[in-house]
């Protein structure tokens, strides 16, 4: 099956799944809507301040967008957010379409939602089993997702950690320091997670695991100067292992790869999302992108932008996480703009 009739039926099974069978909103599927091809706002994942979103992103909702990414300011009680999340839901359903509701729930420090994973991936892939850790992991993500009522996780980190207390170690956010221990329990942690109707997203391709303490792309411009070679056997090993479970989203990081493109960041690189993600991986699910306000994006200018330089390298959706609903609409305006 080709992506584009892979998103067709993923979008016609997400709208049977949104209604349960007592009239209650359940989460569906981000990975289509109907009738929606990915274009203008519908490639756009907006976010909101505080815990009540404004008048304008109902709007925006009623027109179609890609999602809504939630953090842990829009975050006051399970129940708040759930209420939240089922007047969103119900606003894209009379519009056609299924709403995709993305949030980060990577389990121990870093988790939006009330609700488990309790143990940070380092404790994960630390277990006498990781890939049963990583499942229980997933599991229990997926769980507090639904219990929201949304629909997709960014999660889990791929990345392979360098050394103790660097980016990815700092907050426990990496599987471990061995390749396989981080494929072994990142797949069963998107297994477990996609088994329940919660789309996973395998991140930050192709691995931010030789990122220094102070190498934050939310901050800067960063460089992962290793070998090719060095990036394909261990770097993207578990991103292998993250495709052949079927993982249904891929968020590409915003460093350079100097080996693999000298001039563009991972998620603005066509080299790198074409060519490797797409063509030697072989992934055929949404390529969602890191915040777009990202200090390391600073050479490529407006928003607009960099959502259009985005897209022209091969990604699907852009993650407009300024708590802002005009961020989410300049990226719209320039891709509708641009043709895309």
């Amino acid at each position: 099956m080709d992506r584009r009739a892979f998103l067709r039926v993923a979008a016609v099974s997400g709208a049977i799944g949104a209604l349960s069978a007592g009239g209650a909103i359940a989460p569906a599927s981000p990975l289509g809507s109907i009738g929606a091809p990915l274009a203008g706002a519908r490639r756009v994942i907006y976010s909101y301040p505080g815990a009540t979103p404004p008048p304008e992103l109902f709007d925006r909702i009623r027109r179609g967008i890609g999602g809504v990414i939630f953090f842990g300011e829009n975050i006051t009680s399970g129940g708040q957010i759930a209420d939240v999340v089922r007047q969103l839901t119900l606003t894209a359903l009379g519009s056609g379409y299924v709403l995709r509701l993305f949030v980060d729930q990577e389990g121990g420090m870093v988790k939006r939602l009330p609700g488990g994973p309790a143990m940070s991936a380092k404790q994960v892939g630390a277990q006498p089993d990781p890939g049963a850790a990583g499942g229980t992991q997933g599991t229990e993500a997926a769980m507090a997702l639904l219990a929201a009522g949304m629909n997709a996780n960014l999660a889990p980190v791929m990345g392979v950690y360098r050394s103790e207390g660097d980016f990815l170690d700092q907050y426990e956010r990496s599987f471990g320091m061995n390749k396989e221990t981080v494929a072994q329990a990142g797949s069963a942690f998107i297994r477990a997670t996609q088994s329940m109707g919660v789309s996973a997203c395998a991140k930050h391709f192709p691995g931010l695991g030789a990122a220094s303490a102070d190498e934050n792309t939310d901050l800067g411009p960063v460089t992962i100067d290793l070998p090719e070679h060095v990036l394909s056997d261990i770097d993207e090993f578990p991103f292998r292992a993250a495709v052949e479970a079927g993982v249904q989203m891929v968020m590409p990081s915003w460093a350079v790869y100097p080996s693999l493109d000298p001039a563009r960041p991972s998620g603005m690189s066509s080299e790198i999302l074409r060519g490797r993600l797409r063509g030697r991986l072989g992934f055929r699910g949404l390529i969602v992108t890191d915040a777009v306000e990202a200090g390391a994006l600073a050479q490529y200018g407006s928003t607009g932008n960099r959502a259009v330089t985005a897209v022209d390298a091969g990604v699907d959706l852009l993650c407009c996480s300024a708590r802002d609903v005009a961020q989410g609409d300049e990226a719209a305006q320039a891709l509708v703009m641009a043709g895309k």
